[in-house]
């Protein structure tokens, strides 16, 4: 018992005295209450339920028909550059399934995803009905160089 009453009248010589009893841990901190997480949105759904959504259907042209029922599309996307921020152009070759072999070169066609047709068709070949243009159109107003001419 002496050994350690001498030892603790060591220490408090050795130590200076602090007026707050919580640099020495002698009180324990109070619990504090928790705070509920309110969230505006549902929670999201379990991992077995989520569903890709995405490359469902994309546009592109016809760059290649040498094989039979295949054709090979180039589909153009615009993405910003990771760090300029600038968009730009993104190209990427898919191979699709063309049953009837009715595309040309050039044709602008429309990919849809599919089952596995094989090793790299995924997706079917769709036509697309060409836009309506205003290229070439007379709007019946004589132009200035036609009169002057």
């Amino acid at each position: 018992m002496s050994l350690t009453s001498s030892f603790l009248q060591l220490s408090s010589i050795l130590k200076p005295h602090h007026p707050s009893q919580f640099l020495h841990g002698s009180l324990p901190l109070p619990s504090l209450p928790k705070i509920p997480h309110f969230s505006s949105s549902p929670p999201p759904p379990p991992p077995s339920v989520l569903t890709v959504r995405a490359m469902k259907i994309v546009q592109g042209r016809v760059v290649c028909v040498s094989s039979d029922k295949t054709v090979s599309v180039s589909v153009v996307r615009l993405a910003p550059h990771p760090k300029y921020k600038r968009r730009l152009r993104k190209k990427k070759k898919y191979q699709a399934h063309d049953a009837d072999n009715q595309f040309k070169v050039g044709d602008y066609v429309q990919l849809e995803k599919s089952r596995p047709i094989s090793k790299t068709k995924t997706f079917i070949a769709i036509p697309v009905p060409p836009r309506n243009s205003t290229r070439g159109v007379d709007l019946g107003l004589p132009l200035q160089s036609a009169e002057q001419g």
